[in-house]
Order: C-alpha cells, then sequence, then structure tokens
C-alpha cells in the first residue's frame, strides 16, 4: 500500500508498489545506501547504469553497468533512482532530460547517521517538525522547509527545484561588518577566502578542518593572507576533546563514522576539540559557520559560550543527518532565542546545500 503523508506519496512505498524495473543511476557509496534501504525495505534492483560515454565496461555488485542508451533498448520503460548528487548545471540538465523519458526519483539516504527520513519517520518526529518550522521568519523559509521535507518524503525533483534560491540571496539574510570568523569544516580554505572576499573587516579567524591532505591546502592559503590572525585547528568541531573516528575519503565528505550499513569508506582516528576551548574570541562581531559532516548538534553545542561572549551570527548546514532539517532549528533557538532563523537552499542534489541563517538583521 502507498503511504501518504504532507500531502506526497512516499517514495519507498511506491517503489515497493511498482512493477517497471528499477534502474540506479550511478555507482559507489550513494548507490550502496540506496541498495541498503532497498534490502530492508523489501525492494529489488533489476540494474545500474551511467550517462552514455561515462561507461567503461565495469561491473557494480556483480551486475553490468550499462550506459543509458543499453538500458532504454534493454527494458524500454524503468524506473530510475538517481545515486549520487551533483551541483553542477550541465549534471542537472541531464537529470531532467532522462527525468522526461522515464519515471525518476533521488532518493533521500543521509550522508551519516541511521534514520531514514520515511513515512514513519516523518510521523514520529512531526511535533518537532512543525515547532521548528514555526521558528522560521519569513514565508521564503517556510517554502524551502516545506518542500525540502516533501522532496525527502517523496524523493520527487520537482520540489528540490521548488527550493532553490541564488547564492547572493543568501548573503543577504546576514548583517556583515564582522571583526572575526569561524570555520568550521574549512577544508581547503575556501570558504575562509569567500568568508574575507565578502567581509574584508574580518581580522581574526579560527578554522578547523581534520583531514590532513585538506589541512595542509587549508595551512598553505592562510600563510598567504597578510593582516589576518589565523588560528589553525586540526580537529573535528564536537562538544569537547576527545578521539574519535572518522570517514576519510580524503576530501570534504569525511564525517564521524557510524555504524550505517553498507558504508565502504575508510576511517581512521582523529582528535576533537570544542570550538569554546580552542577560539579566543571576545567581544567581537562574530560570524561562525558550521559544515562539519553530521557533527553540526555536537558542534553548535561545543560553541554555547563562544556564540554567548560574542555579537554573533551563524551559518549552519542542515542536511547530513535526517533529523538535522528539524533539530538544528530548535537547538539554534534554544542558543540564541533572539535570533532570526532563516533557511535557504543552493540548487543541486540531492537536498544538500541546506543551511540556517541565525542573524540580527
Amino acid at each position: 500500500m502507498i503511504k501518504s503523508v504532507f500531502g506526497t506519496e512516499e517514495l519507498w512505498s511506491v517503489l515497493k508498489e511498482s512493477s517497471s524495473p528499477i534502474l540506479l543511476y550511478g555507482t559507489g557509496d550513494g548507490a550502496d545506501k540506496i541498495l541498503s534501504v532497498m534490502e530492508r525495505k523489501g525492494i529489488k534492483a533489476s540494474g545500474f547504469f551511467a550517462s552514455d560515454g561515462f561507461v567503461r565496461d565495469r561491473y557494480f555488485h556483480d551486475s553490468h553497468v550499462m550506459s543509458f542508451s543499453e538500458a532504454e533498448e534493454k527494458y524500454g520503460d524503468f524506473t530510475v533512482l538517481v545515486a549520487f548528487g551533483s551541483s553542477r548545471p550541465e549534471v542537472i540538465e541531464n537529470v531532467k532530460h532522462i527525468a522526461s523519458r522515464h519515471r525518476l526519483f533521488i532518493p533521500d539516504v543521509p550522508v551519516c547517521g541511521k534514520n531514514l527520513f520515511d513515512a514513519d519517520f516523518y510521523l514520529s518526529n512531526l511535533d518537532r517538525i512543525d515547532k521548528a518550522r514555526k521558528l522560521l521568519c519569513d514565508g521564503r523559509s517556510v517554502d524551502v522547509y516545506d518542500n525540502i521535507i516533501k522532496f525527502k518524503l517523496s524523493g520527487k525533483p520537482e520540489y528540490l527545484y521548488f527550493s532553490e534560491c541564488p547564492e547572493e540571496e543568501t548573503f543577504s539574510l546576514l548583517s556583515g561588518g564582522y571583526s572575526a570568523y569561524v570555520d568550521l569544516g574549512a577544508y581547503i580554505g575556501d570558504t575562509v577566502k569567500k568568508a574575507l572576499s565578502l567581509c574584508p573587516s574580518i581580522k581574526k579567524v579560527c578554522a578547523f578542518e581534520p583531514a590532513n591532505k585538506p589541512f595542509e591546502k587549508l595551512s598553505q592559503y592562510c600563510a598567504s593572507v597578510p593582516c589576518v590572525d589565523f588560528t589553525l585547528v586540526k580537529a573535528c568541531a564536537w562538544d569537547k576533546t576527545e578521539s574519535l573516528e572518522i570517514s576519510d575519503g580524503g576530501g570534504r565528505g569525511s564525517h564521524i563514522s557510524s555504524s550505517a550499513p553498507l558504508s565502504r569508506a575508510k576511517t581512521k582516528t582523529v582528535v576533537c576539540a570544542s570550538p569554546d576551548d580552542a577560539c579566543n574570541f571576545y567581544g567581537e562581531k562574530l560570524l561562525i559557520k558550521y559544515d562539519v559532516e553530521g557533527a553540526e548538534e555536537k558542534a553548535l553545542c561545543g560553541s554555547a559560550s563562544l556564540i554567548k561572549n560574542n555579537d554573533t551570527e551563524l551559518a549552519v548546514s542542515l542536511y547530513h543527518r535526517s533529523e538535522d532539517i528539524f533539530s538544528l532549528i530548535l537547538l539554534a533557538h534554544k542558543l540564541m532565542p533572539e535570533r532570526k532563523l532563516c533557511l535557504r537552499r543552493l540548487s543541486g542534489f540531492p537536498a544538500w546545500d541546506i543551511n540556517l541563517f541565525v542573524s540580527k538583521k
């Protein structure tokens, strides 16, 4: 039976009732996570395909990876599950092209954590979902929120397109004029560079990055910037100092490891530290950015004093765990009840680049 909640049909029950072949578009960790959910739900995948021109006679889970043309020739009509993410315009257009020929979904499986945003999860958290919605300060934020919830439940890409906002719009939600900046999840320094470009008044930066190669590039970039006092922390942002395991892809997606099934990422032990301990800022006009691959809740709790002791605004990623979309809104309001909460999402799929802006503007 197909489950309908929040005005849309739940993806997994739709797939369960489907009589057409189900093909995954893409391979790798994203496909592994989708296959894991399908197995738990009793849904069978018929095969895998990649874009024409990207197939190199390879196999995935002992199945030959077809080209899109080969898939159409073999199956005719079929249901497509997109198993990767992208923000590149040409890739998004290709997905739209495939969707014009076949029924297509983009399953929302969490980057980390065990919770799947299905109908049961929605209903069990309905009270918190509604409370978070009521805290949003403008109509556009509510529209974005509603469309993201509908996407997570249904996997229908049109809800993603309805929730998109240009990057310039996000900058207007913050008041600016910062004297200090904390970057939790600084990667190679690209977001530090953007912050300094948008706000030249920043003279103090504290940046966290746990992965070896990105930290080296971050250090090189910061060493080239004059007239800014940098504190670089080779650690995961957390609520206290301790050692934990992270998945280590050597890139932006390194995150605190969990026992989530069918994750093929390698893990290693790293130091975690709280921003309160590492960032010695007091009385500053401060912006803190949180993009810490599933550790946002811990990092927010670990920067409570930093938030309190400065004139602080926040930019918080809300997409790594299924519960982030509502639980982090509730936590941010608890920490900063006097601030406005706005939600925006940049173009791309699946529902990544969802950001909560906490400001006095």
